[in-house]
């Protein structure tokens, strides 16, 4: 079965917001942009939760989904996260994104207001008429309070231009019941979760390890499209511990943040209430990333 936002299968990258001096460093987003389409990106996701979208002004969020839509000028897709949970302010941004030129949207569950099955299903249903370009739903209860159903997400799938869920229930049988029920494509939520998602239909995921070492997620998912389980299987656990820390350590972004500084391609700055990676978790994430042999 072709699935309906199947032109996104691969690796889709949650980049981050570059911060130098309390400011959007655009350069450096300019640079991080180029390492992705490089690297051989499907997609840029920019001003999602990584993208630390709380803590951007409204004005912030618009420029920097301009800027990554300029600057990947056509040569990868961008997915603008555009989620809100003031459903006016979804729109809003959905618009921009679309009148920008992005190619889909990603929007979060409406957070903290912890509405009902039906209050996500107008919330989104609103925003997909409002626009042409295709909606990803975005289902994270750990984040947002509240799981958006797979009863609801197969109501929504009906919808012609909500065709992708980016699934971080961290629930395989979730993602089991929205891939029999729907005809969505489905992208993991979760790094460590990319393998088995894709062995139940999964098509890719939108990734925060993606920051660091993009090429070999899509090693990873090139290998199981390819059929080629065993090696897939090698890269899952190749790069597991590295994905369990971009969660684990710290929230995220925080870890990724300090990945990123390590690595000499980001200063490291967060907004607050995001602080920087404490000691010890700087210890261990080095460690890790000299096991991996980046550093």
């Amino acid at each position: 079965m072709t699935r309906k936002g199947s032109n996104f299968a691969g690796l889709s990258v949650a980049i981050t917001t570059p911060f130098k001096g309390g400011e959007v460093d655009y350069d450096t987003l300019r640079t991080q942009i180029e390492f992705q389409i490089a690297s051989g990106t499907v997609c840029l996701v920019p001003s999602g939760t990584t993208g630390e979208s709380p803590t951007l002004s409204h004005e912030e969020h618009e420029r920097v989904i301009s800027a990554v839509v300029e600057a990947a000028a056509g040569r990868a897709k961008v997915m603008a996260g555009t989620g809100s949970n003031s459903t006016a302010e979804a729109l809003r941004l959905t618009k921009w994104a679309a009148k920008e030129g992005a190619d889909a949207a990603l929007l979060v569950a409406p957070y903290y207001n912890k509405p009902t099955q039906q209050g996500f299903y107008e919330h989104y249903k609103a925003v997909a008429e409002a626009v042409d370009i295709p909606i990803c739903i975005y289902n994270i209860p750990g984040r947002t309070g509240k799981n958006i159903e797979p009863e609801t997400i197969a109501r929504l799938g009906e919808i012609s231009n909500i065709t992708m869920v980016k699934e971080a229930t961290g629930s395989l049988d979730q993602a089991s019941q929205i891939l029999a029920t729907t005809n969505l494509t489905l992208l993991s939520g979760d790094d460590s979760l990319t393998l088995p998602f894709m062995s139940v239909g999964g098509e890719g995921v939108i990734s925060v390890v993606g920051n660091i070492v993009p090429k070999d997620m899509i090693a990873l998912v090139n290998a199981f499209n390819a059929g080629d389980t065993a090696k897939a299987q090698e890269w899952h656990f190749k790069l597991f511990a590295l994905c369990r820390d971009m969660l684990g350590i710290a929230t995220n972004p925080i870890p990724v943040k300090a990945a990123l500084q390590m690595l000499g391609r980001d200063t490291g700055d967060l907004r607050l209430p995001m602080t920087p990676l404490d000691d010890q978790g700087q210890q261990k994430l080095r460690a890790t990333l000299v096991a991996y042999g980046l550093l």
